[in-house]
């Protein structure tokens, strides 16, 4: 896939100005949001106990709960702690074939997660001592890096605070 460019890219960017100028009010006059937070985020998994290794063991999440999916029978659907009483969650379809993951409409592209700057060390080395590959993406003060998790789910850690996009705090 070729990323735009010249013109195409020029009429892009203009939208986008226009979008922002058309529906993004400053931050005195939003309403405040109707969520509370994100209750669970949940994913597909092709193996239960790789992806509890890989997120527990790696990542530094607890696992909180482990339970049958009421939708699916012999489902797995399981849940990490991931700080503010949020959770990531998986579920396992066994019988059920899925493909490999793939960047599509509708689909996520990334999950982006706030560490610490001493847990984005201590992640960082762990996937150093696993020889598990990772994109350092660290500029300035802020470190940033993107894992693919067992599954091909691409994580993004950053030592940014929550609210902030790009060291501007948007909320």
């Amino acid at each position: 896939m070729a990323e735009p460019q010249g013109e195409e890219l020029q009429a892009i960017r203009r939208r986008q100005n226009e979008l922002k100028q058309q529906y993004l009010l400053p931050a005195e006059e939003r309403p405040k949001s109707t969520a509370r937070g994100v209750h669970h985020a949940v994913y597909i998994c092709r193996n239960v106990e790789e992806t509890i290794l890989f997120y527990r063991d790696i990542m530094g999440f607890p696992l909180v709960d482990i339970a049958e999916n009421r939708d699916y029978a012999g489902s797995t659907h399981f849940f990490f702690d991931i700080g503010n009483k949020n959770t990531l969650a998986f579920f396992d379809f066994p019988g059920h074939p899925h493909g490999d993951y793939e960047e599509t409409i509708g689909g996520g592209h990334h999950l982006a997660l706030s560490v610490t700057p001493e847990n984005f060390s201590a992640i960082r080395g762990r996937l150093d001592e696993r020889g598990i590959p990772f994109r350092d993406f660290g500029k300035d003060k802020m470190q940033n890096m993107f894992v693919a998790d067992p599954n091909g789910l691409r994580v993004e850690l950053l030592s940014e605070e929550l609210g902030f996009a790009s060291g501007k705090y948007i909320l």
